[in-house]
């Protein structure tokens, strides 16, 4: 029996990062060369992955010595999909009101809308990082298990 296996569309790519809240799982690089995974909650800007951590988190810590990332997305269901990312994190220097935006964005994406606002309130605050990721390689695959 063959693999139906298969690249996805770009459509189908921003489909899947964006019609479910799944969460990503971000690797850093650390100061010694190790990997680093850790889960983030991201939203999209066009092609672009938006996410925020911590500035002394581990991950936080990592991107600003080293800014190359890979992120991975999965549907964890039968037939199976994924997508990852790779590229470099910019640290982005938004206006407060950006800043809270792009909070409440994401923090509406994961815990719904009546608790967006009290996520993004949370979350905008000094000492967390707002990044995007321009993505400078996209391997998404659908049918892993078909």
């Amino acid at each position: 029996e063959t693999l139906t296996m298969r690249e996805m569309a770009p459509e189908e790519y921003r489909s899947f990062m964006t019609d479910v809240a799944r969460t990503g799982k971000l690797a850093t690089v650390r100061a010694g060369g190790r990997p680093h995974v850790a889960p983030i909650w991201f939203d999209m800007d066009g092609d672009a992955l938006i996410f925020m951590t911590y500035e002394k988190s581990v991950k936080g810590k990592n991107i600003l010595r080293d800014g190359r990332v890979s992120i991975c997305v999965d549907d964890d269901k039968p037939p199976f999909s994924f997508v990852v990312v790779e590229g470099q994190a910019e640290i982005l220097s938004p206006s407060p009101e950006e800043f809270l935006e792009w909070s409440t964005r994401i923090g509406g994406r994961y815990m719904g809308p009546d608790q967006a606002e009290a996520f993004g309130r949370r979350n905008a605050v000094p000492g967390e990082l707002l990044l995007r990721v321009q993505p400078t390689k996209i391997i998404a695959r659908h049918g892993v298990a078909d």
